[in-house]
């Protein structure tokens, strides 16, 4: 008899992912997604659908003891907001909403994968050290308070809980790094300010593969840091594009004090039409913070985690699916 397995946000870009690797591993997946929701992209895999209510804990755990749920992946959340409180009650509120349906069902479902993400630790100042587990976490944006809280408030339930803390995420289907691929493929190549910067990646796939080994290996709980396992300068990410898509960029820097000036402006402006924006001033501290490497002894460790790809590769295999599917 298979495993089943609820994913939340499986409508999203890593969504899609999760879901690929759950029925890799041979598991009945349960997709939950909003009934506004376009899931025309998840139509090539066997699944079944829910419509949680996270206000509604009791409806959730009838959910879940119905379809005899024996494990949840939580990728569900918001990653803009106009207000810390709004950032709370989804990314927090709710991910405790669904654990507690979940700790309600007498024992149905056995663990919990949460993705946070590596804002709920926060960069580091020194460049000579890395990111552990263990490192005293100070989130500099309204999302990463938000997902530490949401951490924080899981160490109170009873279910054996994984927390996973991806890096930036990029590969297939993403529409955030694909608006960086697309400027360098334009000619484009900027910069903010002229700073030293050590930063961190992650392909999606091997997220997605971290996440359903943290279901099945019964020693893995607690929180993990994960990345490829490699340390980057800032001007890879581009070098490493304009190489596989064959195009010059002109490279220019933006003043740190230009930039936050525009990103007051649109602060305000999307203030006013009640908007969350795009870019703000707390988020350029993650934009521009000095160090985001990390360990992950401890995800090698409990996870078997082993990176399939490194930025080259998962490059290649991104740029790749862009243009068989003429995003680029």
């Amino acid at each position: 008899m298979k495993d089943k397995v609820l994913i939340t946000g499986a409508s999203g870009f890593l969504g899609y992912h999760l879901i690929q690797s759950a029925v890799d591993a041979g598991m009945e997946v349960f997709a939950a997604v909003r009934k506004n929701s376009n899931i025309d992209h998840l139509s090539q895999f066997p699944l079944k659908y829910l419509f949680l209510n996270y206000e509604d804990q009791e409806q959730m755990s009838r959910q879940i003891a119905e379809n005899k749920i024996d494990f949840i992946i939580h990728s569900a959340g918001v990653t803009k907001a106009i207000r810390q409180e709004v950032y709370d009650q989804v990314n927090a509120d709710y991910t405790i909403q669904l654990a507690k349906a979940a700790e309600n069902t007498g024992g149905i479902c056995k663990k919990i994968v949460f993705i946070s993400s590596l804002a709920a630790v926060g960069p580091l100042n020194d460049v000579q050290q890395k990111l552990t587990e263990q490192s005293l976490p100070h989130p500099v944006t309204a999302y990463g308070r938000s997902k530490l809280l949401a951490e924080n408030k899981l160490a109170n339930i009873s279910i054996p809980t994984a927390i996973l803390r991806p890096t930036a995420i990029y590969g297939p289907r993403d529409k955030d790094i694909f608006i960086m691929l697309k400027t360098i493929s334009n000619g484009m190549d900027p910069f903010i300010g002229k700073i030293f910067q050590q930063l961190s990646f992650v392909h999606v796939k091997d997220v997605a593969i971290a996440a359903v080994n943290s279901l099945l290996l019964k020693n893995a709980v607690g929180i993990y840091n994960i990345t490829d396992g490699n340390c980057y300068n800032r001007y890879e990410f581009s070098d490493i594009s304009k190489n596989i898509l064959q195009c010059k960029a002109f490279r220019f820097h933006i003043p740190m004090p230009l930039v936050k000036s525009l990103a007051f402006i649109l602060e305000k402006a999307n203030g006013w039409l009640n908007k969350p924006s795009v870019i703000n001033r707390e988020k350029l501290q993650e934009l521009a913070a000095n160090n985001w490497i990390c360990d992950i002894s401890k995800a090698n460790k409990d996870l078997n985690f082993i990176p399939q790809f490194n930025l080259q590769s998962g490059l290649e295999d991104t740029i790749g699916w862009y243009k068989k599917n003429k995003w680029l």
